[in-house]
């Protein structure tokens, strides 16, 4: 599946492009025709990368919710950053979306005009009624991001909770 936007493409990767991520960059990138600027692919997040790929392997028909998304961009074919939905949707209809940009792609406005497609995309489903998303306190870059989007503070605790 493609989402287009006015300067990136969001590609999401199947479950064998997963494990190439994980694996393999220089394969995933030929096989996507694309350079991988992106965050690296390293501790905690590849821990993430890999639990998605062995949950899409239990769950193939919801690739979907369990896969990410690279965001190329049209111009290059460079991966700038990735988003995904963490999850199917919960028995409220609410998804949760995450994401991740390399460095050198920051304050330029990719990841707000990727979140903004996603989450359009995410709420013309029949069983999405929102989507929500998590920020620690001190992340100003992201709660600025999620509110470009449209999203609200709903709850907090140990973080803040966002939902749009």
């Amino acid at each position: 599946m493609i989402i287009e936007t006015e300067r990136l493409k969001l590609i999401l990767l199947t479950a064998n492009q997963l494990k190439l991520w994980t694996e393999d960059i220089p394969a995933l990138e030929k096989e996507l025709k694309c350079t991988y600027k992106a965050e690296a692919m390293e501790g905690i997040f590849l821990e993430i990368v890999k639990g998605q790929y062995e949950i899409t392997q239990k769950d193939p028909n919801n690739c979907l919710w369990h896969s990410f998304f690279f965001l190329i961009r049209k111009e290059d074919r460079v991966v700038v950053g990735s988003a995904d939905f963490k999850d199917i949707p919960n028995e409220k209809g609410e998804v949760e979306i995450g994401y991740g940009l390399g460095k050198d792609f920051e304050h330029k406005g990719y990841m707000t005009e990727a979140v903004k497609a996603m989450c359009q995309w995410a709420l013309k489903q029949n069983y999405v009624t929102n989507v929500i998303a998590e920020t620690d306190f001190e992340n100003f870059s992201s709660q600025n991001i999620l509110k470009r989007c449209g999203f609200k503070k709903y709850k907090q605790g140990e973080t803040l909770w966002w939902i749009v």
